[in-house]
């Protein structure tokens, strides 16, 4: 029957295999702190991919448009308004500005969301507090019933001993059968 206030399983498994146990549970977790950390540096890297895509379109857009929409947009502009065509050419390009600015602003949303991420910061704190919880446990003490004592002078052991014969159960195996 096991101890009542040990967890439940615990009393029927070895302390090798309590240590075995706590191994392999400490590394899957290193291996899904990895994995966590893994996961939000790539949604940091695809935010700051959009914001360069963003940002190349916006020098695109520029680029491109400036020639072909600033003759358009200011011979329409003369041919509603009969203003100076000097005028026009200047609403033109005042035009095709402000769309590259909006195009731009939309680049510098997604950096700064990029920025922000704070994904491997997470992960360090969260492998941080891991860490501190497992050094603050201690382990409980159990009953010294049943058990040998570890006090070397409560039980000498004299020099002229025989030594125990491979194939003879030990004194340790008896009790325990």
């Amino acid at each position: 029957m096991s101890h009542p206030s040990s967890p439940a399983g615990t009393a029927d498994r070895s302390l090798g295999q309590l240590v075995a146990s706590a191994t392999a549970e400490m590394s899957a977790l290193v291996h899904d702190e990895i994995a966590l950390a893994k996961a939000e540096l790539r949604q940091d890297v695809k935010r700051g991919a959009v914001g360069s895509a963003a940002f190349s379109a916006a020098g695109i857009v520029l680029l491109f448009s400036l020639p072909m929409l600033s003759f358009a947009l200011a011979y329409g502009i003369r041919t509603w308004s009969h203003w100076n065509m000097a005028i026009c050419f200047v609403l033109s390009f005042a035009a095709n500005v402000l769309v590259a600015a909006v195009l731009g602003l939309i680049g510098m949303v997604f950096f700064k969301k990029a920025k922000k991420g704070k994904g491997p910061q997470k992960v360090v704190a969260s492998a941080k507090e891991t860490a501190a919880v497992i050094q603050g446990v201690k382990p409980h003490p159990r009953p010294a019933v049943g058990r040998p004592s570890l006090d070397k002078a409560a039980t000498p052991v004299p020099a002229d001993a025989p030594l125990p014969v491979i194939g003879e159960p030990s004194a340790v195996g008896r009790s325990s059968a």
